[in-house]
């Protein structure tokens, strides 16, 4: 790998994140590389001023932060074939992170310009919204999600998509209707639903009863959110599906579609979101040589196998 340029990108409103990231530059710049730092949150989103300013794309964006630091990185540079390199700085559960002593020594800098790294590629998925009326999508054909999208932003997530009340309106639940390659599957009354990619499958997707996938495996987990049916489960479809999601109700009721966590868009009743698979995936740096994902997950979620293996071994 080259580091000629490199993107340091650090969690907002910490401190050690901060330091490492400042660290990182040093060391870079130590090397003959060109090394930017932006700071990343709620807050503040460097990366279009970062894509409009500087001259090329970099060779690496290391992440200092959370998960959710990582998920804004991957929304933006996953499209461009940016290869992410994260850190859990100042973060929390940090499924997509690295542990933060490796950043420790020039080892890290030696291994990755030595080619001693594994690129790991998670499956995004990509969401646009629909402001046809339901009887101009009954009447015509398929529209592509990049002529709904028009001249806006392109919807990505890494982790998922869902579709909650918004946060002004009186009642707190919705109504939903799922339509899956033209077919209609289901309507959800309840608090929302969730559209998820493995890697978003240990998010919010499984704090609703969702299921846990391998980031291996291609596929789209949609989960409801709290749904007043008991017949109500989630389903997982094939990566290749289109899924339309009906926005059912009076005209006083709204709902948002939001994105990893970051606000997305306001959908009236009657509009609807489609989304699909994206074309690019995200691409993540692996340090680890046999990196082990049930490992990870034993050790994030305190499964038994991560007290069973801290337990010293019989004399």
């Amino acid at each position: 790998m080259f580091l000629d340029l490199v993107w340091v990108i650090y969690r907002a409103e910490s401190q050690p994140a901060y330091c490492e990231a400042c660290r990182c530059v040093e060391e870079l710049q130590a090397l003959g590389a060109k090394a930017v730092i932006a700071m990343s949150g709620v807050k503040a989103n460097p990366f279009p001023d970062l894509l409009a300013s500087e001259v090329g794309l970099p060779d690496l964006a290391v992440v200092l932060g959370g998960d959710g630091t990582v998920l804004g990185a991957a929304r933006h540079l996953a499209v461009h074939d940016v290869p992410i390199l994260s850190f859990n700085v100042g973060g929390h559960l940090g499924f997509l992170t690295h542990d933060r002593r490796l950043l420790s020594g020039d080892q890290l800098w030696q291994r990755l310009l030595q080619d001693r790294f594994a690129l790991e590629r998670r499956m995004m998925l990509q969401a646009a919204v629909d402001r046809r009326s339901p009887a101009q999508r009954a009447t015509r054909s398929t529209v592509s999600l990049q002529d709904l999208n028009g001249n806006q932003s392109p919807h990505w997530a890494l982790n998922d998509f869902y579709m909650r009340p918004y946060r002004d309106e009186v009642s707190p639940t919705c109504t939903l209707e799922l339509e899956i390659d033209g077919e209609v599957v289901d309507h959800y009354r309840g608090d929302g639903l969730i559209l998820a990619t493995p890697t978003g499958s240990t998010g919010y997707a499984m704090a609703s009863g969702g299921p846990i996938l391998h980031p291996g495996i291609d596929a789209i987990v949609v989960s409801p959110i709290c749904p007043m049916s008991l017949s109500s489960r989630p389903v997982i479809v094939p990566p290749a599906s289109r899924l339309v999601i009906g926005h059912l109700g009076d005209s006083t009721r709204r709902v948002k579609l939001w994105k990893d966590g970051a606000s997305g868009a306001l959908l009236e009743p009657g509009e609807a979101c489609v989304v699909q698979r994206a074309r690019h995936h995200a691409l993540m740096v692996v340090l680890e040589h046999s990196p082990s994902y049930y490992r990870t997950l034993t050790h994030k979620l305190h499964w038994a196998g991560s007290l069973l293996n801290s337990q010293p071994a019989p004399a």
